[in-house]
């Protein structure tokens, strides 16, 4: 158990991110060991023919299963709200040689051949991890990675709305099985760490949602960075799901379409996502999420440039009843 002593500052400055280098991460993870992580099985399947080309020991071999340590440096805490991966290649690419020396001295046993020789060599090392993640990001990462800023956007917005109805326990209070939350007092049940940790009052904690990381939880708590704890974003199955089960007597009421686009929502989505999920056409897409919202069965929410729509709790309750009607 890892226990995070909070005080009125830590929380006024505890904020979220995402982090393409943390989703690189974790998904190496998943390819080592995919039956640890099923949901994301059809990824697997897709993204290993493309991988056939493309070298990336060096990355493979920093990222151990079953993962009792990463090395921080490989999953940068995010200096702010959503970094691209030039910028957090580029911090990876700056990490100072003593870093990485120190940070590897942390792995048990006698560190693999790619690693030591990264070890002795940081700034050559450096150089060939940056360019292994590049081309690994753009085979496996990059063709989903606007469904996946939309999946964790969305759990961000999701949090913030819970947080300003509850306060911060109800922002902790479901995020992942493993964490609870009780009196300024958040603890991490980790498979392999325990101890306690001070916020000093003045870090706070970054939340960092990442699709890659379930059902996992990680955190980072080594100073001089601000302390950051990554958990799998709700609604994850959904990103590879082809087609969502609609109730047919929800279809009856409200029409095939707009039943689809209320059931695919399990979790924020734009206009262009539902589109390429449901085959449904744009404009046709953007009439329905019209009608729910004023049907009072969506709520609408600016993220950046995107519009999310997010079910109301009428839309919940409505498909929790068809659900069990068509059961």
């Amino acid at each position: 158990m890892l226990t995070l002593e909070f005080s009125a500052h830590d929380l006024a400055v505890t904020r979220f991110a995402c982090s393409p280098l943390s989703e690189v991460t974790h998904s190496v993870q998943v390819l080592k060991e995919p039956g640890e992580h099923a949901v994301h099985l059809p990824w697997v399947r897709e993204v290993r023919p493309r991988l056939a080309g493309v070298g990336f020991e060096l990355l493979a071999a920093l990222v151990p299963v079953p993962t009792v340590y990463t090395p921080d440096f490989l999953t940068p805490v995010p200096a702010g709200f959503a970094p691209d991966i030039d910028q957090e290649l580029a911090r990876l690419a700056a990490t100072d040689p003593d870093r990485v020396r120190t940070e590897l001295d942390r792995y048990e046993g006698e560190l693999p051949p790619l690693v030591a020789e990264f070890r002795d060599d940081p700034v050559a090392g450096l150089a060939r991890l940056t360019g292994e993640v590049r081309a690994y990001w753009d085979a496996a990462i990059a063709p989903y990675w606007p469904r996946i800023l939309r999946l964790t956007e969305g759990e961000i917005l999701r949090r913030a709305r819970q947080m300003s109805t509850g306060g911060p326990a109800a922002l902790f209070a479901d995020l992942h099985p493993r964490v609870s939350w009780e009196r300024g007092t958040l603890r991490l049940a980790h498979r392999w760490f325990r101890g306690e940790r001070s916020l000093d009052g003045e870090r706070g904690i970054v939340l960092v949602p990442a699709v890659f990381a379930w059902p996992g939880l990680y955190s980072q708590t080594a100073p001089p960075h601000q302390p950051s704890l990554t958990y799998p974003p709700r609604g994850v199955a959904t990103l590879w799901e082809r087609a969502t089960p609609v109730p047919g007597g929800l279809a009856a009421v409200l029409g095939g379409g707009r039943a689809l686009l209320l059931t695919e929502l399990g979790a924020p989505a734009s206009t262009t996502e539902l589109a390429q999920r449901t085959g449904l056409s744009a404009p046709n897409v953007s009439h329905h999420l019209t009608a729910l919202t004023g049907a009072g069965l969506l709520t609408r929410h600016r993220a950046g440039r995107t519009v999310l729509y997010v079910r109301t709790a009428v839309a919940e309750a409505l498909l929790a009843a068809a659900s069990e009607g068509s059961s």
